[in-house]
Parts: structure tokens; C-alpha cells; sequence
């Protein structure tokens, strides 16, 4: 973080940061790390905050006497919640002399071009005047199979979407351990370069309050780093940990990824995230294949490479491209509706079917 450019900063706050063990909202830490904002602030970064925090606060308040599912609860301790949240947040902000705007959001607001760049603009005119946005998802309106994995996927794709310098996803761990966490000796894994593989080190089972667990971070922060953007995983409870990894790093325990020295176009940032917002599958052969994987030049998807077309996709869909193994090889931006492609499978002298600048490579 001391090295930031361009020094615009997002935080992620998980619930596990801002939960006591009995589930409840933890206001004192929440105060410590708004004054550590606040102190970011004074020192020309600028910040979006993704805090999780909402359903912990809702359910604080109130002791239903029926019998709720889990998407229920969800649903109606974060509605509940969400205003109790920002309503602190509002309070701490104000005895710093800050304005903070609430950005509430849902993954399949991301799905669309049109709608990805409001998001954009909103919180950029934000920024420019001072206000700190608060990012969350809506979880009162989400459904299951349509939420985010968890507040670190949506970190991922805002700091993407804002050309943060850095993403600092905030857990109640010290960052990957070369082990379990609980085992004296595991270490803590400082630096994670670009084509290391961490499959072996990785714990899969999920955090207390939150819905995801470090393999989860470990993907999202290892995609946002490929995209240029530096990305430290640490501990959210460790006194003034966003001031210490600011002045001095080097003395405080942490995960850094590395981010790659690609350009990446936010065309192709909007991309990268879009796997899951595919309405068609184009499946390819393996020369296909094989000049996508091309890196000495810019390749587009002609339709001499592909072998078959699935889904009901619209022009600018996003569609995912596959191998013969079904394994995916990109994810692309559709210059044809289904039908159109269904028809030109095969064929020579067509206009690509994605273009290279619609195209990002999984």
C-alpha cells in the first residue's frame, strides 16, 4: 500500500472482522477501523469501503418467535440491518468530517455493460467529491443461486470496475498459511507471485459468519491481480492494521499478490468477471484453441474454429467459449445472436465471432 500510484484504495471488511463470537455486531472494532479510514483519507488515498456486517447487525435486533429458512433470516436481518449498519457507519464518518453514500448491489447488476458503467459512474462521482461509497450486496432482494460467493467476489469486482491500485481484503486470519491456521507450524504465505500454485496450501472449509473462506479469497485475489491490481489479504483485528500496511508493511504479517504488469482494458476487466453471466456456450476445436492461446498476437474467435452452439444468447451477451473436454478457454462479448452463429459454424470470411477487444481468456 505505501507504494500506491495511483492510491485509490478498496477495503473489504468481512463479517468475521465485525462480528463478536456470539454473532453480533462488533461496534468498537468497526469505530477502530473507520478512524483508520479516516486516517487513510488524511493521507490523499482515496477509499471504497465493502463491508459486510448487515445480517450480523439485523440480527442483533430483533428475536423473531417463527421458524425461517436461511435465505428468511438473511433477508430479513439484513434489511433490518443495513440500516443500523450505515446508520453507525453515518455517526463515525461524521466525527471525521466525512460524507459516506450507501451502494447496494446485486451480482446480476454486473451482467449487463450498460448497467456495470452506472455502477461505475455512480460511485466515481462519489469520489470526486469527497463522499466514501459503501458497497454491499442487497442481500434483502438476492437469491441464493444468484448472490455473490461472498463480499470477496464483489471486492474483486469493484476494485476491477474502479482501477483501484489495491484491494485489501480484511479476515480474521493473518493471510494463507502454508497449513491449517490452528497448527503452531503454519506460516503465513508474505508473497504470492503471479504462476504460483497454492492448490496444496489452501484451506476449503468456510469462516465462522461469513458465507466463503480462503479459497475463495485466494481465487478472487489471484484474478485481480492478474488484471495489474495489488491485493493484501490480512488481519482485520490487529490494531490499526490499514495505517501499519500503508507506513510500514514490512512489519506486519500479511499475504501480498503481486499483480501482473498487464495493461488490462476495462472492457476486459468487466470480462474476466463475467463467466458466470454467460447466456450460451460456443465449444471449439483445437487449433480454435490453440491460436487463442497464441500470445505473440491479438486472436479472435472466427468461426472457422467452432464446432457447435448452446443457449439463446442475444448480440453482446457474454458467451463462454469451451474446449472439446468442456473445459473453459474464455469468455467473450457475442458479435451474433445464437441463431446467426448457429448458421455460420464452420464458415471462412465471416466477421469474428467475438473480437479479440470482447475476449478474456480464463
Amino acid at each position: 500500500m505505501a507504494n500506491a500510484a495511483k492510491k485509490r484504495i478498496v477495503v473489504k471488511i468481512g463479517s468475521n472482522v465485525l462480528t463478536r463470537e456470539d454473532g453480533k455486531l462488533d461496534v468498537t472494532r468497526m469505530s477502530a477501523l473507520v478512524d483508520q479510514v479516516a486516517w487513510l483519507r488524511g493521507q490523499d488515498y482515496e477509499v471504497i469501503l465493502v463491508s459486510s456486517g448487515a445480517v450480523a447487525s439485523g440480527r442483533g435486533e430483533l428475536h423473531t418467535q417463527q421458524h425461517l429458512d436461511s435465505v428468511e433470516q438473511r433477508q430479513l436481518f439484513s434489511a433490518i440491518g443495513q440500516v443500523k449498519l450505515m446508520g453507525l457507519y453515518y455517526d463515525l464518518f461524521r466525527e471525521h468530517g466525512i460524507c459516506i453514500g450507501q451502494v447496494l448491489t446485486m451480482k446480476e447488476n454486473f451482467s449487463s455493460r450498460q448497467e456495470y458503467l452506472n455502477q461505475r459512474a455512480c460511485i466515481s462521482v462519489m469520489l470526486e467529491n469527497g463522499v466514501i461509497p459503501i458497497v454491499n450486496e442487497n442481500d434483502t432482494v438476492s437469491i441464493t443461486e444468484l448472490m455473490f460467493t461472498d463480499n470477496d467476489e464483489l471486492s474483486g469486482l469493484i476494485a476491477a470496475m474502479m482501477d483501484a491500485d489495491t484491494l485489501v481484503i480484511l479476515s480474521n486470519i493473518d493471510g494463507i498459511y502454508n497449513g491449517s491456521p490452528s497448527d503452531p507450524d503454519s506460516r503465513v504465505i508474505e508473497i504470492v507471485e503471479p504462476e504460483s500454485d497454492l492448490a496444496d496450501y489452501i484451506q476449503t472449509e468456510k469462516s465462522g459468519f461469513g458465507r466463503g473462506g480462503m479459497l475463495t479469497k485466494c481465487s478472487i485475489a489471484r484474478k485481480v491481480a492478474e488484471e495489474g491490481i495489488r491485493v493484501i489479504i490480512a488481519n482485520g483485528k490487529r490494531e490499526n492494521i490499514l495505517i501499519q500496511l500503508a507506513e510500514e508493511p514490512e512489519n506486519v504479517v500479511h499475504s501480498e499478490f503481486i499483480p501482473s504488469d498487464r495493461n488490462t482494458s476495462q472492457m476486459k476487466k468487466w470480462l474476466a468477471h463475467s463467466g458466470s453471466f454467460a447466456k450460451g456456450v460456443v465449444r471449439i476445436n483445437d487449433r480454435a484453441v490453440k491460436a487463442l492461446h497464441e500470445k505473440k498476437q491479438a486472436v479472435s474467435l472466427l468461426f472457422v474454429g467452432v464446432d457447435s452452439v448452446e443457449g439463446d444468447f442475444e448480440e453482446g451477451d457474454i458467451i463462454s467459449i469451451r474446449d472439446c473436454h468442456d473445459n473453459e478457454i474464455a469468455v467473450g462479448r457475442s458479435s451474433f445472436d445464437a441463431g446467426e452463429a448457429q448458421a455460420l459454424i464452420g464458415k471462412h470470411n465471416q466477421k469474428p465471432l467475438v473480437h479479440y477487444d470482447y475476449l478474456c481468456m480464463s
